[in-house]
């Protein structure tokens, strides 16, 4: 036996130390290639430049309206989420003297345990993950949802997927089971829109205060190129930051008290006092009937002078409610989300030509 072939035979015995949980790998279309095969066309990306203007001036308070963050809880009907961006950008143009108003398009969703992880995860709602197809999909919409003239927002929630979309994203948002993730503060001082932390899923704002103040410094990390090659990121910092408050466990932050209480707590730490409040999660308790409740007491505040809530949010669909995505896919209800519950376009409509007449 000579020499190479004992040194193959002694790594031969050794036991494998590495991916012993892993079951495969595959590779992706690289962000370059993709964006390749579906550009974005002139007026896309003009929608794009001039909203993240817009939406930075809001914030600033140099633009007196009032951003509304509106759309499903997730996406994964591509045909339900186009007509409903078709529908929201009517109204988007109609409003847009008193409201700025932003689709919410979320493709990927954090899980407290396990389940269904969104449309770039899993497109096809049944475990075959073709994650390729999904990020094909999510890239498609925002590039119809853009040539509408209405911007999109997103939850950043793979740290891989913004080289995939970011060029078509408005506005993105950090959540609330990743807010202390030194991961995403780093992705998030790298981003090229205006981004909103939220409270932590306990109600603890210090967390959201400190990811904004996090991704506003300068940073290097691991991420990905254009070409999909490992490199290290060097960032800027992101200065268009923003507080969103969702409520926590067992209590809700959207009232005058609890508005007052984290402006204050902002201006202490140095920060502008500026808020978007999101009507679901913790501060709806979930359920969709009561996100009105939360709208209006938003629009109260703000018709009585309040300027330190800059926005709103809303979990809207086409139907109200929400449904199970089961095992028949064949069963689910077109416009009716599978996550969180939603109000229906009827009341997403009324509420928001109520806040416009409201806001005169």
């Amino acid at each position: 036996m000579n020499e190479t072939t004992k040194t193959d035979a002694a790594e031969a015995a050794l036991p494998r130390t590495f991916d012993l949980h892993v079951v495969a790998t595959k590779r992706l279309v690289s962000p370059h290639a993709l964006m390749e095969q579906l550009p974005a066309s002139d007026n896309a990306l003009q929608t794009v430049v001039d909203s993240r203007e817009t939406i930075k001036a809001i914030l600033r308070g140099d633009d007196p309206r009032l951003l509304a963050f509106v759309g499903p809880c997730s996406i994964h009907d591509i045909d339900a989420a186009r007509e409903y961006a078709q529908r929201l950008a009517a109204l988007h143009t109609e409003l847009k003297d008193r409201l700025y108003i932003v689709m919410r398009v979320y493709f990927e969703k954090p899980r407290t345990t396990l389940g269904w992880k969104g449309l770039i995860n899993d497109p096809d709602l049944n475990g075959t993950f073709k994650l390729s197809k999904g990020l094909e999909l999510a890239r498609r919409l925002l590039i119809d949802i853009t040539e509408f003239g209405l911007p999109a927002g997103t939850e950043m929630l793979e740290p891989i997927t913004p080289q995939y979309i970011a060029d078509l994203v408005s506005w993105a948002s950090i959540g609330a089971r990743t807010i202390e993730s030194q991961t995403h503060r780093q992705m998030a001082s790298g981003l090229s829109m205006p981004v909103g932390y939220k409270n932590s899923t306990d109600g603890n704002l210090q967390i959201a205060i400190d990811a904004m103040k996090a991704a506003q410094g300068q940073h290097h990390f691991l991420g990905i190129d254009y070409e999909g090659n490992t490199c290290v990121i060097q960032t800027t910092g992101n200065p268009d930051g923003h507080v969103v408050l969702r409520g926590g466990r067992d209590k809700t932050n959207y009232e005058p008290a609890d508005v007052a209480a984290s402006a204050a707590h902002l201006e202490k730490v140095g920060l502008p006092a500026r808020l978007v409040v999101d009507c679901s999660h913790a501060n709806s308790g979930k359920k969709f009937a009561q996100q009105e409740v939360v709208w209006n007491s938003i629009i109260d505040q703000r018709a009585a002078g309040n300027d330190v809530i800059v926005g709103a949010m809303l979990e809207s669909n086409l139907n109200e409610g929400a449904q199970s995505l089961g095992d028949d896919r064949s069963k689910l209800v077109y416009g009716v989300s599978i996550t969180d519950e939603c109000i229906g376009w009827d009341k997403t409509e009324q509420l928001l030509r109520g806040a416009y007449d409201r806001l005169c």
